[in-house]
């Protein structure tokens, strides 16, 4: 267990020190947002159209998911969208694009991988330390590209935006107790976010908060039910297929509470293997002598393509959103083409 987790899941006598930071924290981010909307601080707007997508909270909540399904309905509607991401710190660099050979400063950043893995050849992938000079490099190697996904940068006011989609997921493990860092896992509040924003929602059970005050939102539904061969992905099964089977189950922390609940509800003879955020997977971590099948994440499971044995199953998630949501992100891109 992270160390975060033990206070931003309740309210313990150490927020009494926390929440002044917190305040503090807040009061920071809207500063530095109201420098960028009076000039003080310049901004930049793209040639072309940008959708920053990002989580509140400082786990992933569904936003991959929710970028999958956003790169699905654009190139339906003729778009050429073209990805930016800045990873982890540790890949913080010059723009490159992020590509499949395992090798650059992208190759342990699981999710930009997942991205180029599943869009790549019709939606270039692209990772740097500086969004801006990312998006750029991308149109200029890509000109093609008529739309610029953002794949975070919620607080980064820098560069404009048209849209924004941001996930609210109001599990325990990322909304946690509701509060904003360092308090808390948030990191904005939910009546501060940009008025271009959608609010697209997820787990909406939560003690310490009432969706339904929110006003408008659109919900989202995370679906894991298939899973496939890593070496012959046109072998598939639904994990409750897996029932009567030796399974072990491995993932990174990002991944294992959702994977342990999953295993829990489909009744899963299975044993979890989680390693820390980020970790690169090695051969020895996915071979064990008797067992069945390994099953990981989509994401985490692609790391492993090189060295990857035939019991080895990847498990993707994907999400369900209504059309209504669809619906009111084509017309703000209408709307904002026209003007």
């Amino acid at each position: 267990m992270k160390l975060s987790e033990l206070y931003w899941h309740r309210i313990t006598p150490l927020h009494f020190l926390l929440w002044p930071l917190s305040v503090l924290y807040r009061c920071f981010t809207l500063l530095k947002k109201l420098c960028y909307w009076l000039d003080i601080f310049p901004s930049i707007r793209l040639p072309v159209p940008v959708i920053v997508v990002d989580s509140l909270s400082v786990s992933d909540g569904g936003k991959t998911p929710l970028l999958l399904w956003l790169i699905d309905l654009l190139q339906a509607q003729g778009y050429r969208p073209g990805i930016i991401t800045r990873g982890h710190a540790e890949h913080s660099g010059p723009p490159v694009a992020v590509t499949l050979n395992g090798s650059g400063p992208h190759s342990n950043d699981s999710k930009a991988m997942l991205l180029a893995h599943l869009c790549g050849e019709s939606c270039p992938v692209w990772i740097g330390s500086d969004r801006i000079a990312v998006a750029q490099a991308l149109l200029k190697a890509h000109p093609e590209c008529n739309i610029i996904i953002s794949n975070d940068g919620l607080q980064y006011f820098r560069m404009e935006r048209d849209v924004e989609l941001i996930v609210v997921d109001f599990s325990e493990q990322s909304f946690g107790n509701g509060l904003l860092l360092p308090a808390g896992p948030l990191r904005a509040a939910l009546r501060d976010l940009s008025a271009n924003r959608i609010i697209v929602t997820n787990n909406t059970q939560n003690y310490y908060v009432n969706p339904s005050k929110l006003g408008k939102t659109y919900n989202m539904k995370l679906i894991n039910e298939m899973a496939y061969n890593l070496l012959h992905p046109e072998m598939q099964k639904a994990v409750s297929d897996f029932r009567n089977e030796s399974i072990h189950v491995v993932t990174d922390e990002d991944n294992a509470q959702w994977l342990f609940e999953l295993m829990q509800k489909a009744g899963l003879n299975a044993e979890l293997h989680s390693y820390a955020e980020n970790h690169r997977f090695v051969q020895k971590d996915i071979d064990f002598a008797e067992t069945d099948i390994v099953l990981m994440p989509e994401e985490s499971a692609l790391q492993c393509k090189a060295f990857a044995h035939g019991r080895l199953w990847a498990l993707p998630s994907k999400a369900w959103i209504n059309s209504e949501l669809q619906a009111i992100l084509l017309n703000k891109l209408k709307n904002k083409s026209t003007t």
